[in-house]
């Protein structure tokens, strides 16, 4: 299996337990260069899985708002864009 299908396969928390582990090795100091390239890579394929899995639950968001009835409808969330 390629790596990215098994990157593919991850949860939002599966990979950033990873990266955590990831950013702590190459926090060390102690790699040889091609192996801290190697994990830097990783990592960085680690980060996009991450970002593109909160990237799907954003669109998934929904609010609830009050009608004009006195009860509620579901909206899509329009939260600001602090980025």
């Amino acid at each position: 299996m390629a790596k990215t299908e098994v990157l593919d396969k991850l949860t939002f928390k599966q990979a950033f337990d990873e990266l955590e582990t990831v950013v702590e090795r190459l926090g060390t100091g102690d790699l040889p260069l091609e192996e801290a390239l190697a994990l830097f890579e990783h990592g960085q394929a680690l980060a996009t899985r991450c970002s593109e899995l909160l990237e799907q639950a954003e669109l998934k968001l929904r609010q609830l708002v009050p009608d004009e009835s006195g009860g509620y409808v579901e909206k899509d969330f329009e939260g600001g864009d602090d980025r």
